[in-house]
């Protein structure tokens, strides 16, 4: 399985996941990428050696095709290449709140699909992918998708049911990052840095605190502790943060990510 790989949507992330493939190690002849306009098939087909079709003739050829388009244009897409599919098939699709069953029940019987919800730090290879599989999925059609989004970062799989915490979580949870490197940065300013100052304090702060999460497998409040002396500048700062709600607001937040990740999906039924 996954001999030909195609990949419908050379925006941004689809090419992500296309040059993330070619760094693992996939052949270039091994996949396909389904471009309309001329001038961006030409472009892609130059950085990257691969064949650029149209979206039937890229899905008609593949045995995996990766559906990167925006949830307002998913039915059309399908409409394009539903009639080019065929059981056995592998369809992973990358729009925000479209479910499998959706997708299911506009393609052929036996086509199997799996619903991914990836986030921008894959244009790094720090992605995070969550992967849930759709009514008729073999482990093997899991294991490819695997393959296939593992070159741009981790991979977990959850039931679908979670899609929607997933999304408030890792697939909107780098814009929480960036606010609150944003108001750090402008805290640095507020007392005195200068910004390019503030901003390179802040930003190794983030990446490095990240790394030792990751690299120690320590809890965050263990690490917060070893930070945190008793009666010190971190204690106060803390203090403030508790006294302000700071984790409340986080928890209201994500809920109505949550739920504006489920009214998208129920309006897409």
């Amino acid at each position: 399985m996954g001999a030909n790989v195609a990949i419908l949507g050379a925006g941004v992330m689809g090419e992500t996941l296309l040059s993330g493939m070619l760094r693992g190690g996939r052949p270039a002849d091994s996949l396909l990428v389904g471009e309309k306009r001329t001038e961006r098939a030409a472009e892609l087909q130059e950085r990257y050696g691969v064949r650029v079709l149209g979206n039937s003739e890229a899905a008609a050829e593949a045995e995996t095709v990766l559906l990167v388009v925006k949830p307002q244009d998913m039915a059309d897409l399908l409409a394009e290449i539903t009639p080019v599919l065929r059981p056995g098939q592998l369809l992973v699709s990358l729009a925000a709140g479209i479910t499998t069953a959706w997708i299911e029940e506009r393609v052929p019987a036996g086509v199997a699909v799996i619903r991914v919800m990836p986030n921008t730090p894959a244009l790094v290879d720090e992605g995070m992918a969550a992967i849930s599989a759709g009514s008729v999925c073999e482990e093997a059609h899991l294991v490819e998708a695997e393959a296939v989004l593992a070159a741009t970062g981790k991979v977990l799989r959850v039931p679908e049911r979670q899609q929607d915490a997933v999304t408030a979580i890792s697939g909107s949870g780098p814009a929480y990052i960036f606010f609150v490197v944003e108001s750090m940065i402008e805290a640095g300013v507020h007392l005195g840095l200068p910004r390019a100052t503030a901003t390179d304090l802040v930003v190794q702060t983030v990446v490095g605190s990240a790394k030792l999460l990751r690299e120690t497998g320590e809890h965050p409040t263990v690490l917060r502790e070893r930070v945190t002396s008793p009666g010190g500048t971190t204690a106060a700062a803390v203090r403030e943060l508790e006294d302000h709600k700071v984790r409340a607001a986080f928890l209201v937040a994500m809920e109505a990510a949550r739920d504006r990740s489920r009214a998208l999906a129920e309006g897409s039924a």
